[in-house]
């Protein structure tokens, strides 16, 4: 099996600002900008708006009712309106695509979605950053692959309102086989009593970053130091690896040691 720590949800040029975790510990990534057919007025948590949430946590953010959204990785099946059938799903296309078939990437592969959270808090009434409190990567969902739909028509009805799915946008890659649509697994190949897709609250065991350090160093345990870790082989450092500020997609083959870092993940 092969983990890929993916990069998703708002960051200094898409959104800008943290995603937030949640006060009852709920890591709730924001979705990037696009020009995709869902907007932050679709999405909902709890009954709320994503584009609320946005403007509780800043006021000045452009980001409008209409505003279009990205929803990829779409994990959680309250956040919008579904259709029989409906599954987990996250596409990827371009170089970060031909990052993954270059490493390898196929069934029974694991992505760990992470993104920049910080912690938040209610003041009257309103979601707020907590004052002086970390940004931070913190892994916020998984997927073990058990399908890849990498051909336009072989894509189930369900499927269709997929961001990957947009025609508008991603014709060309459908018809160049330059897009995929992952589907997740029914259960975790490891764990058989966890499903092969979800979210995780926030805690020790999801947080990359190292406690007192920049949010792109990351913590891992020591059995791990030296793996070779793709998009940044040269990332390792004394008590540390420096992530790259750049990429998506960051693959590397799960050993005993990985094995050991990712099962408190999924006990918690």
């Amino acid at each position: 099996m092969k983990v890929i720590l993916s990069r998703k949800g708002f960051d200094s040029a898409n959104g800008a600002i943290p995603s937030p975790i949640l006060p009852d510990g709920t890591l709730l990534s924001l979705p990037i900008p696009s020009g995709d057919g869902i907007t932050y007025g679709d999405i909902v948590w709890q009954g709320k708006r994503y584009v609320e949430i946005i403007k509780e946590l800043c006021p000045n953010s452009p980001i409008a009712e209409n505003s279009l959204c990205h929803l990829d990785p779409d994990l959680r099946e309250s956040t919008y309106p579904r259709t029989n059938g409906w599954m987990p799903a996250y596409g990827q296309t371009g170089a970060s695509l031909t990052e993954l078939r270059k490493n390898g990437v196929g069934l029974g592969d694991l992505f760990l979605f992470f993104g920049w959270f910080r912690q938040t808090t209610i003041i009257e009434g309103k979601l707020k950053y907590i004052r002086q409190s970390r940004d931070i990567h913190v892994i916020f969902g998984y997927l073990q692959i058990g399908h890849i739909f990498d051909n336009y028509e072989e894509l189930p009805e369900w499927l269709k309102y997929h961001p990957h799915a947009n025609l508008q946008h991603y014709k060309k890659s459908w018809q160049t086989h330059q897009n995929a649509i992952f589907i997740p697994t029914d259960k975790l190949s490891f764990n058989d009593g966890i499903g092969g897709s979800g979210v995780f609250n926030f805690n020790a065991a999801v947080t990359l970053t190292k406690k007192g350090y920049p949010r792109t160093r990351w913590e891992f345990p020591k059995s791990m130091h030296g793996i070779e870790i793709s998009h940044n082989p040269k990332g390792w450092k004394d008590d540390y690896f420096q992530s790259s500020p750049i990429g998506q997609e960051f693959v590397f083959d799960c050993n005993n040691a990985v094995m050991e870092w990712l099962k408190p993940m999924f006990e918690k």
